[in-house]
C-alpha cells in the first residue's frame, strides 16, 4: 500500500495541508487533557497524555515563535477551565487575565522546548524545562502563582509516592519525562511509517530528524516503563496510617457559613457562633462517650473574623468552647494591627489561659488579601478596592499546643513548596491547613486544594488536617490517603487518632535544591541549543555562499 493512500498517510496529508490550524487545535486539546487530570476528576493519567500531545505539537512548529504560540494555546486550554473560581464573585476579567498570564509560562515552555529538540537526549531537557517554567510561575511576579502545577493532579496516581523523594517538582518532572519519552518513541514510529526510504536525509533541518538510534529507543522505552512503575513500587515505602512516635486525637471543626460570596463575613458573629456551636456539640458527644476526646481542636481560617484580641465577647466565646471541649483550639482569626492593617492568623487558644502562640500567614494572596499597585489595578475593576490590607507575618510556621509541634500553612500557602519547609525544620510533628473556601462558592477550588494537601502530606511524611469553613475538611494520613472528609456546606466535626512523627523525608531534607538544579540545567541546555542553532545557520550560510561563487 502506498503511504499516501493509507490511513496514516491521509492524516499526514491533512496535517501538511492545514499545519497551523491542526497544531493549534492539538495544542488546545493538550491543555484540556491536562485540565482533565485535576480533581475532582480522578483521571490523573490524562496529564502525561496531554504533555505528549503538547510535545509533538511544539516539535512540529516551523519556528521558535510557533513553539511559543502553541504552548500559549495549550496554557489557555488548561488554565481557563481550571481557574473560573477566581472570578465567581468578581466577574470574568480577573479570571481571564490570570489564565492568560499563566498561559504565557506554558508559551515560554513551548519556546524553549522547540529549541531543545536538536540536543541528544532531548526528552530529558524538555522535561527539565517544564519543571523550570513551573518554578518560574511559582515565583514571579508578586510571589508567584503555583496553582495548577502538574503534580497537583497526581494525588490519585502512580506518581504520588515520588513526592517523598523530591516533592511536587519531582512528581511534575516524572510526569513530564514519561510523556517526552513517549513522544520520542511516537516520533520514531511515525517517521518509519510515513517517510519513504528514498527521502534525502540532508533535506531535514539539522537537529530535527525523528529517527532514533537503537540505544535511544531502548532508553526512551525504559523511561516510559520505569518511572511510573517506580512510583507505584515506592508506595510500599510510604509510612502506614498509624506509624509514628506516638498518637494523639485531633478534631477538625467545619462550622459552615451563613452565605457564600465575598461578603460572607458580613455576618462575622454568625460564622464564629457556628464554630463555637459545633465545638460544643462535639464536647457533649465526648461527655456522652459517643466521641473520643481530642487533644487539640482545629478551626478553619476566618472562623473568627472578629478580632478576639480586641473583642471581649469573641474571646469569651472561644474560651468557653475550649473549656467545654477540654483542649486547646487553633483559631483562624483576622487581627487588626495598630496601623489598621490586618493579619491572617492562627492562634492557640487554651481555655481560661486564653491566647498563646500564633502563626501569622506569611504568603498572602495578591489581588485578594492585598492589592499590589492598587492605584493601577483599580483602573480595570470596580472590585479592586475590595482587596484587603493584609500584611505578611514571619516566624517559622510552627505553633505548640500542649507539647505538640504543629506546622501551619493557611489556605493559599499550601500551594507553595516553601510553606511547610520552615515548620518542618523547626520540628513539626503534625501539619494543618486551615482554609476558608466560602469566597469561591460551589467550585472545584476546594478539591484542587485538597489534592495539594495530599501531596504535602506525602512530601513531608506527616499526617495532615484540613479544616475548612464550608468544606471540604479532611483528615489525611502520611501516605496521602484521605481517611475522612466532610461534604461541602454541612456543619461537621472530624475526629481522628493520628500519629506524630519526627523522621524526615528526602524531600524535606533537600528542600528546593533539586528544583533549583533543574532550573540551572534547563537554562544551560537552552543556551547550548541556541549556540548550536546559530552555528548550524552560520555553516549553512557559508555553504550557500561557497556554492554561489563562480567556477574559475
Amino acid at each position: 500500500m502506498r503511504p499516501e493512500t493509507s490511513g496514516v498517510g491521509r492524516i499526514t496529508a491533512a496535517l501538511v495541508r492545514y499545519p497551523v490550524l491542526s497544531r493549534s487545535v492539538a495544542a488546545v486539546v493538550s491543555g484540556l487533557l491536562i485540565f482533565g487530570s485535576f480533581p475532582p476528576r480522578p483521571f490523573w493519567f490524562l496529564a502525561p497524555i496531554g504533555i505528549v500531545v503538547l510535545t509533538l505539537t511544539v516539535r512540529g512548529a516551523a519556528r521558535l515563535r510557533g513553539g511559543f504560540g502553541y504552548g500559549f494555546l495549550a496554557g489557555l486550554g488548561f488554565f481557563v477551565p481550571l481557574l473560573p473560581w477566581t472570578g465567581i464573585y468578581v466577574g470574568p476579567v480577573p479570571w481571564l487575565a490570570l489564565s492568560t498570564v499563566c498561559s504565557l509560562y506554558i508559551g515560554l515552555f513551548g519556546l524553549a522546548a522547540r529549541s531543545l529538540f536538536s540536543l541528544p537526549g532531548w526528552p530529558v531537557w524538555v522535561a527539565l524545562t517544564w519543571t523550570a517554567t513551573e518554578w518560574l510561575r511559582s515565583s514571579f511576579p508578586f510571589g508567584g502563582f503555583p496553582w495548577g502545577r502538574l503534580a497537583f493532579g497526581q494525588a490519585d496516581g502512580w506518581y504520588l509516592s515520588l513526592a517523598m523523594v523530591g516533592g511536587a517538582p519531582l512528581v511534575g518532572f516524572a510526569v513530564a519525562l514519561t510523556a517526552t519519552a513517549a513522544a520520542a518513541l511516537l516520533l520514531h514510529l511515525w517517521t518509519r511509517t510515513t517517510v519513504a526510504p528514498t527521502d534525502n536525509p540532508s533535506a531535514v533541518e539539522p537537529g530535527r530528524a525523528n529517527t532514533m538510534t537503537g540505544l535511544g529507543i531502548i532508553a526512551a522505552a525504559a523511561t516510559l516503563v520505569i518511572i511510573p512503575v517506580t512510583g507505584a513500587i515506592l508506595r510500599t515505602a510510604l509510612p502506614g496510617p498509624g506509624e509514628g512516635d506516638r498518637t494523639i486525637t485531633v478534631a477538625a471543626i467545619q462550622g459552615s457559613v451563613p452565605r457564600l460570596g465575598l461578603d460572607f463575613n458580613a455576618q462575622r458573629r454568625a460564622v464564629l457562633d457556628n464554630h463555637v456551636r459545633r465545638t460544643e456539640e462535639l464536647a457533649r458527644a465526648v461527655a456522652e462517650g459517643k466521641a473520643r476526646k481530642p487533644d487539640v481542636v482545629i478551626w478553619p481560617e476566618n472562623s473568627s473574623d472578629i478580632d478576639p484580641l480586641r473583642n471581649a465577647d469573641a474571646a469569651a466565646e472561644i474560651t468557653e468552647a475550649s473549656e467545654q471541649i477540654g483542649a486547646p483550639i487553633l483559631v483562624g482569626a483576622v487581627l487588626v494591627n495598630g496601623d489598621r492593617t490586618t493579619t491572617n492568623s492562627v492562634i492557640v487558644w487554651n481555655g481560661a489561659a486564653g491566647p498563646g502562640e500564633r502563626h501569622d500567614k506569611k504568603i498572602i494572596q495578591p489581588f485578594g488579601e492585598y492589592l499590589p499597585m492598587r492605584g493601577f489595578f483599580r483602573l480595570f475593576s470596580e472590585y479592586a478596592d475590595r482587596a484587603g490590607y493584609f500584611v505578611p507575618g514571619n516566624g517559622n510556621g510552627t505553633v505548640h499546643a500542649d507539647g505538640i509541634d504543629i506546622g501551619v500553612a493557611t489556605c493559599y500557602e499550601v500551594a507553595f513548596d516553601r510553606a511547610f519547609q520552615d515548620s518542618m525544620h523547626a520540628g513539626a510533628q503534625l501539619l494543618i491547613v486551615p482554609t476558608n473556601n466560602a469566597t469561591f462558592g460551589d467550585s472545584e477550588m476546594t478539591y484542587q486544594q485538597l489534592a495539594m494537601s495530599r501531596i504535602r502530606a506525602v512530601e513531608h511524611g506527616r499526617a495532615l488536617v484540613v479544616a475548612a469553613t464550608s468544606g471540604v475538611s479532611a483528615i489525611i494520613t502520611a501516605d496521602g490517603t484521605v481517611q475522612q472528609q466532610t461534604p461541602k456546606f454541612v456543619p461537621a466535626a472530624l475526629v481522628a487518632e493520628l500519629p506524630l512523627r519526627s523522621s524526615v523525608t528526602l524531600a524535606t531534607r533537600f528542600g528546593p535544591q533539586p528544583e533549583l538544579l533543574s532550573v540551572i540545567l534547563s537554562a544551560a541546555a537552552v543556551v547550548v541549543a541556541f549556540i548550536r542553532r546559530r552555528k548550524a545557520r552560520g555553516e549553512s550560510a557559508k555553504d550557500r555562499a561557497t556554492m554561489d561563487q563562480p567556477v574559475g
